[in-house]
């Protein structure tokens, strides 16, 4: 029976007079990539801010391995096995790959009062070489990573969340603007994955979308207009019409 990691039960936020997301309920489970689509302007990357914590809801009800965590702070979500990558490229530049994934193994394990430097630290650097292993950036270890392509710090960036043992990856548009190698890179990565993993893809690339996902949820003006497997979503008259186009 496949498991459910994190799920979200009748989650709206609002911003003064606008409600971003109204009423959206999902489930991310272990072994599948949930993909969430919608138009700019439709609610998906507020919904994950309200997933990872970054914003509280306003309603609405958020749990983690049957656990409610609706008022946890970002942290402690990370901390309990919940990793994130944002829209822009949040690394750190001028470290290498490997430091960039020691650095973030640390920040989720921290330990006090120790009189090694932190770059010996055995724990973090084990983790970093674990992410960087299931990432294909091992080869990448001691490059500075700035100096990676676009692809590259993309993949670094879930690294940097594998590093810290996440069994819920929440991702948001981990392609934009990458091409066709890059992306092939990146589907083939979350593949493997995702036997470990419940992934939340949020994602505008409609054929990297049906290549890879196995539930999609359709959102409009914040509102979840239709879940199913891609090829229900295809099939679906209002995501046509709504979305994808009338012509598909």
């Amino acid at each position: 029976m496949t498991q459910t990691l994190l799920s979200a039960q009748n989650i709206t936020r609002r911003f003064g007079g606008l409600t971003a997301i109204d009423n959206v309920s999902l489930e991310l489970k272990r072994g599948a990539v949930h993909a969430v689509i919608g138009t700019n302007g439709a609610g998906k990357s507020t919904l994950v801010s309200v997933l990872s914590g970054e914003l509280p809801p306003n309603e609405g009800t958020i749990f983690m391995n049957q656990e409610n965590i609706t008022a946890w702070p970002q942290p402690r979500r990370a901390r309990a096995g919940m990793g994130r990558s944002y829209q822009r490229t949040t690394i750190f530049p001028s470290l290498t790959v490997h430091e960039n994934c020691r650095l973030t193994a640390q920040a989720n394990h921290q330990h006090f009062w120790s009189w090694l430097p932190s770059s010996r630290c055995k724990q973090s650097n084990e983790a970093a070489d674990r992410a960087l292993e299931l990432a294909g950036l091992t080869q990448f270890s001691n490059q500075v990573a700035g100096l990676l392509s676009h692809g590259g710090k993309r993949q670094l960036e879930i690294a940097m969340s594998l590093s810290t043992h996440p069994a819920v990856l929440l991702l948001d548009e981990p392609l934009a603007g990458m091409g066709s190698e890059e992306t092939d890179r990146m589907l083939n990565l979350l593949d493997s994955l995702k036997a470990q993993h419940a992934i939340l893809l949020v994602e505008h690339d409609m054929d990297a979308v049906f290549r890879i996902s196995d539930e999609i949820t359709v959102m409009v003006n914040g509102a979840v207009i239709a879940h199913g497997d891609p090829a229900s979503i295809k099939a679906d008259p209002l995501v046509q019409t709504a979305y994808l186009g009338d012509d598909e």
